[in-house]
């Protein structure tokens, strides 16, 4: 029998619940199957109570800890702040330590880093007392924000509410696209809700707000961006406007009072004010900006019943979104059920079973910060706001235009995670980069939020995504125009190629100085101007590797070809002689000289890492890269030193530039390359030693930020013992599970089921395996297993198996 918790039920919202009939029916057919149980021999939890959104929200993870829904539009969390009304305490307004807020705001990212991140759009705030001043000119926060303490703070899945020393709570819940609200207010004092709509995250070009007491409603939109723009290293080039957020309130109960304020000037009884803040910070920008207030009679009823809908594209979308998915009658409890029934949806799309609670805890909070991106920037009507400025509706058979694409942390593990459990959403959030593409002349952007090119980070990602999107199976998207396009990217220069606008963490040219690139076979860190131009060269190979295997399962043998030999280019940045004991990737200048003095524990000529890291970039040739090395006992040999220090002892927690970084993504593969070098065994040790040590339970449960799902994504592939192998193909390399069964939802198709009956702190080895009833001595999968499903058998051990896939000409290439 389906459990309780995933029968059929009404979800509010005509385009929701379509959605939602596809995903009950979907799940209705997996639950056919024998669910997995736990250690006890009971039905495993529902999973979304073993989802805690507070983890990452310290140790610099930045996640939000507020109400959400898968993909969804609306992302309701607070906006933290340390006494400076222009930045929060971390990036994307939460940060556990910091127990101030000044407003619940409506948009947030996950986990990305440039504090203070991104979105934060309008600061919606409880206050308790009469407004008597602007609260914009309340640059230092201590009058119109409020202490809270975690013992009056609850998050789950959908649902986030919060009580302030004030004695105001909040009590949200949201659809994909609109929230509801209960605000309550002591009694015997002044009850205000304050709209900042102009206190962004990073600020706002212009804002605007409108009170209707006739019908009870606050709407209006606030013009911002900006992501990146306070980054010290080429930030001050995306201080600039990308999107239009809009909103409409509507409120159980006439207002007592109201009025605006613009600047340092407050205007009780004023119904309109209009005003941004600028994009600077501290007093180039404090004490500017708008908003409005809205007063409330509690003395006999202390509670205020409010919903918002939001769109990017007009008011009217906003309105619309509004009456589509929350009805006028619907409560809290209501709207967070269906949130929790959603999320449940999502979340049983991997049913693990057994496991401490620590464990399932961490796993499914790591689930669930994986599947909150792409986020929705569409209207329930199909209509969005475009990368040109424009308003367009979805292209054929699109059923949602998705945003939010941190390319350059994701094409290594949350984009395959999408593939495999949500090969229609992929499709989409590929139609939907598409669409930007078109939008932009021609050109992918590494790093899109809502609807603006951000330029953020190297290499080009978006083909490494789209091809292993191809690769996994993935098909609902213009995947034939999407090639030509990308291959266009990576062979005729554009427009900004040349331009040092951003440099150098935001170059605007993507593939930059391509000519150069074509000509010298690597990106020359004299002329570059890109990021670091051994950083570049590898990260392009990675993606021309990925358009290579695209190409030829497209059966376009040439540019198969032609990407293959491009994919090599790495070898043109291995210096062999980069020390006396050791050769390493490191940068060189147009006349083919290498960039020095050398060290490897330098950033000279990468991004976001060292040499000693990037040097271990290279999965599409992994073989390669240990003949480049000395062979593979020498590589092996050397991986070991990057996972330990000199002394023996574990070195995975970063910190030393010399070894690995859990924090950052150019090296997160590197614990699974010990399959490709004939030691799977190091594989299964540093794995686990990684998921005990790194990640965890509680608000520090992240190694750093979670850059929108990818450190969550690491986590999930590495507790079911596999792991993409490469971007663009769908092998996955094996470890030890961490769960003794899991079951691996594939929609359209069978499910993809993992049993490893020992598994335990003490079988962290694997000792045999087999791939639907037959044994392998591989450690590693073809696409068949992710793409068509199947079931992998694991024995596990206490002690290595040294001889199990250590045949050379059965190794990862």
């Amino acid at each position: 029998m389906r459990p309780q918790w995933l029968r059929t039920a009404r979800r509010f919202g005509s385009r929701t619940v379509s959605r939602s009939a596809t995903a009950v029916v979907t799940t209705a057919v997996v639950l056919a199957l024998p669910a997995p149980v736990d250690a006890a021999g009971l039905p495993p939890q529902r999973p979304v109570s073993a989802v805690d959104p507070l983890i990452g929200s310290a140790n610099g993870g930045n996640t939000y800890p507020g109400a959400t829904l898968p993909y969804g539009m609306i992302a309701w969390s607070p906006t933290s702040t340390t006494g400076d009304q222009t930045s929060t305490g971390a990036a994307n307004g939460y940060q556990y330590d910091t127990t101030r807020i000044r407003g619940l705001s409506l948009t947030h990212v996950n986990g990305a880093g440039c504090n203070p991140g991104a979105a934060g759009d309008v600061p919606i705030m409880p206050f308790v007392g009469d407004v008597t001043s602007s609260p914009s000119a309340d640059t230092k926060d201590a009058v119109y924000a409020a202490d809270f303490t975690h013992a009056e703070e609850k998050a789950v899945p959908g649902r986030y509410t919060l009580g302030l020393q004030t004695g105001a709570t909040a009590d949200l819940a949201v659809s994909e696209r609109a929230g509801v609200a209960d605000f309550s207010f002591p009694s015997d004092r002044p009850a205000n809700l304050l709209f900042r709509v102009s206190n962004s995250l990073n600020g706002s070009q212009d804002a605007h707000v409108d009170i209707d007491t006739a019908h009870r409603k606050v709407t209006g939109w606030v013009l911002t961006g900006a992501f990146c723009g306070r980054r010290a290293n080429g930030g001050t080039n995306n201080r600039k406007s990308y999107y239009k957020l809009y909103f409409s309130a509507s409120f159980d109960r006439a207002f007592s009072d109201f009025g605006t304020w613009k600047d340092g000037t407050l205007s009780a009884g004023s119904a309109s004010s209009s005003g941004g803040e600028g994009y600077a910070t501290g007093a180039d920008r404090a004490g500017r900006g708008s908003g409005g207030y809205v007063g409330f009679d509690t003395s006999s009823d202390n509670d205020v019943h409010m919903r918002i809908g939001i769109s990017y594209v007009s008011l009217g979308g906003a309105e619309a979104n509004l009456r589509g998915e929350i009805p006028s009658h619907a409560s809290v409890a209501q709207v967070a059920d269906a949130g929790a029934r959603a999320w449940d949806r999502e979340l049983s799309t991997v049913r693990v079973g057994g496991g401490t609670s620590a464990q399932r805890t961490t796993f499914y909070t790591a689930l669930y910060h994986a599947l909150m991106q792409p986020d929705l920037i569409s209207d329930a009507d199909g209509r969005y706001y475009g990368m040109d400025g424009a308003v367009h509706r979805l292209a054929r058979g699109q059923r949602a235009q998705y945003s939010n694409f941190s390319g350059w942390d994701q094409y290594r593990a949350q984009m395959q995670l999408l593939a495999l459990l949500k090969p229609r959403i992929a499709g989409d959030f590929a139609q939907s980069l598409y669409n930007f593409a078109q939008q932009n002349n021609g050109v992918w952007d590494r790093w899109v939020h809502i609807s603006g090119a951000t330029h953020v980070m190297t290499g080009d990602p978006s083909a490494a995504t789209l091809a292993t999107f191809y690769a996994m199976g993935v098909r609902n998207f213009d995947y034939e125009g999407a090639f030509d396009s990308l291959v266009r990217q990576a062979t005729v220069p554009n427009a900004d190629e040349l331009s040092d606008a951003g440099c150098p963490g935001q170059c605007v040219g993507q593939r930059p100085n391509l000519a150069q690139y074509l000509s010298s076979h690597y990106a020359a860190q004299d002329v570059c101007h890109c990021w670091g131009g051994a950083a570049e060269t590898l990260e392009d190979a990675v993606a021309d590797s990925a358009l290579a295997r695209w190409a030829k399962l497209l059966g376009r043998d040439q540019e198969a070809a032609v990407f293959a030999e491009r994919g090599a280019y790495w070898r043109n940045v291995f210096n062999p002689a980069a020390t006396a004991d050791a050769g390493y990737i490191q940068a060189r200048r147009l006349d083919g000289s290498w960039v020095g003095p050398f060290n490897p524990g330098s950033d000279l000529g990468f991004a976001q890492g060292t040499s000693a890291t990037y040097t271990w970039m290279v999965p599409q040739d992994v073989q390669g890269l240990a003949a480049a090395m000395g062979g593979r006992e020498k590589a092996a040999a050397r991986l070991d030193g990057f996972f330990h220090a000199a002394d023996g002892s574990w070195s995975v927690r970063g910190g030393d530039p010399l070894r690995y970084d859990p924090t950052n993504e150019p090296g997160i593969h590197a614990p699974w390359l010990y399959n490709a070098l004939g030691q799977p065994w190091k594989t299964q040790a540093t794995v686990r030693q990684i998921l005990n040590t790194v990640y965890g339970t509680g608000p520090s449960g992240l190694p750093g930020n979670d850059d929108l799902g990818t450190m969550s994504a690491w986590y999930v592939f590495s507790a079911l013992g596999l792991y993409p192998q490469s971007p663009g193909g769908a092998s996955m390399l094996l470890g030890a599970p961490l769960f003794p069964s899991a079951v691996v939802d594939r929609p359209g198709g069978a499910d993809l089921t993992i049993a490893a009956p020992g598994a335990d702190a003490a079988h962290p080895y694997v000792d045999a395996v087999r791939v639907n009833g037959r044994p392998t001595q591989r450690s590693w999968t073809d696409a068949d297993l992710t793409t068509k499903g199947g079931r992998i058998a694991f024995r596990l051990a206490e002690q290595p198996n040294t001889q199990w896939a250590t045949d050379p000409s059965a190794l990862p290439r």
